[in-house]
């Protein structure tokens, strides 16, 4: 197994606990298809080890539990693809990335998300997974592909349609960063937990005595930690902002709500961050993401991975993500060329090209 990704089992008095750790901390744990692969493996084994009762996944270091993917291979792979064409190496980390998110939505065993420190793209979409998913003090959450000429993936379409009203919409429009109460008010966490209590945790878990419920006993066991730190809890910036945010995006279409991100005085520092995420993102991704929320309302979370994949797949075949890694990553200029400059230049027909499969057999038709 690669060294990417560190498992252990650690024995208890009544049954034994798995880790995972995401160990690339130079590049605050990105993943790439080696550690994908090296993680379904660790699965494999939790799932073929009664003896094990729960995973506790986790990123090394003390700067991020994952920032997303390896987009900088992503670019890589599309330079080598004529436009068009299916870029073969983008296709198959996208495949892999989703087949392991919906492993871990569906997974039997109860699996700890640490999601201390930075957490953004593919790593929301692990951390939102798991079935008990903590944030810490020193959380940051963010979907921030709008950045790339991407769109927010990994199930994103699934659950912004899960957060309070008009919310997935401005945080997939603006990239904007959220904070541990944040997330928690947007449902991509489930507790609140100061990371000192990390190694108190494992020792407790590996002290159960393990009722036929492993699913409450590991909530119980966390929850006993997060009541503890409930008062040293940030104020959530969506919250509090949450009213001017319903006016931002209260004209309904997509022309108003970028008229009114673009022209808005905001009113406060976290708005004014959100802004400007907005401005420097791609009139494309505008148009995906207010179009992924409208789709997705009434998916199930099968069908939200389907759609994604061929999404992720077109984003690929077109120019405007790899123009993105470019300007942000690889020249690192900040002047990425957008295929078009306002959303008023996008056709309808553009937009359907991005849900049409590019393949005659969708790769995750038989998702399980």
């Amino acid at each position: 197994m690669t060294e990417l990704i560190l498992f252990n089992i650690i024995a208890g008095e009544y049954g034994n606990i798995a880790t995972i750790t995401l160990n690339k901390p130079k590049a605050l744990n990105a993943i790439n298809t080696e550690m994908i692969d090296a993680i379904q493996s660790c699965l494999d084994k939790v799932e073929q080890d009664d003896k094990i009762k729960c995973v506790m996944m986790s990123g090394a270091g003390d700067k991020a539990f994952c920032a997303g993917g390896d987009v900088v291979g992503l670019y890589h792979s599309m330079q080598e693809t004529a436009q068009g064409d299916v870029p073969k190496i983008a296709a198959e980390f996208f495949t892999k990335e989703y087949k392991l998110d919906y492993r871990l939505h569906t997974f039997s065993k109860p699996i700890i998300g640490w999601g201390d420190g930075i957490v953004m793209g593919g790593g929301i979409g692990i951390l939102g997974a798991c079935s008990h998913r903590i944030v810490t003090e020193k959380s940051m959450l963010a979907m921030p592909e709008v950045t790339i000429g991407l769109y927010p993936d990994v199930a994103a379409s699934w659950f912004f349609n899960r957060m309070p009203a008009n919310i997935g919409m401005y945080l997939g429009l603006t990239g904007s960063r959220l904070n541990a109460s944040d997330a928690l008010f947007c449902k991509l966490a489930d507790f609140f937990v100061l990371n000192e209590f990390k190694d108190e945790l494992l020792e407790d878990l590996l002290e159960i005595n393990w009722s036929k419920d492993v699913h409450a006993d590991v909530h119980n066991a966390i929850f006993a930690h997060a009541d503890f730190s409930q008062d040293e809890a940030p104020i959530s910036n969506v919250r509090e902002n949450y009213d001017d945010i319903q006016e931002l995006l209260a004209g309904g279409t997509l022309k108003s709500i970028v008229d009114n991100l673009t022209n808005v005085e905001p009113q406060s520092q976290w708005l004014s961050f959100g802004q400007k995420g907005f401005l420097k993102g791609c009139p494309i991704t505008y148009a995906l993401v207010f179009e992924q929320i409208k789709r997705a309302k009434h998916m199930s979370l099968k069908q939200v991975f389907n759609m994604e994949l061929t999404m992720s797949t077109r984003c690929a075949m077109n120019p405007d993500l790899a123009e993105g890694i470019r300007a942000l990553l690889i020249d690192k200029d900040g002047k990425p060329q957008w295929s078009v400059q306002t959303v008023d230049e996008i056709t309808q027909e553009q937009i359907e090209e991005y849900f049409i499969s590019p393949w005659d057999a969708h790769p995750l038709a038989k998702i399980r």
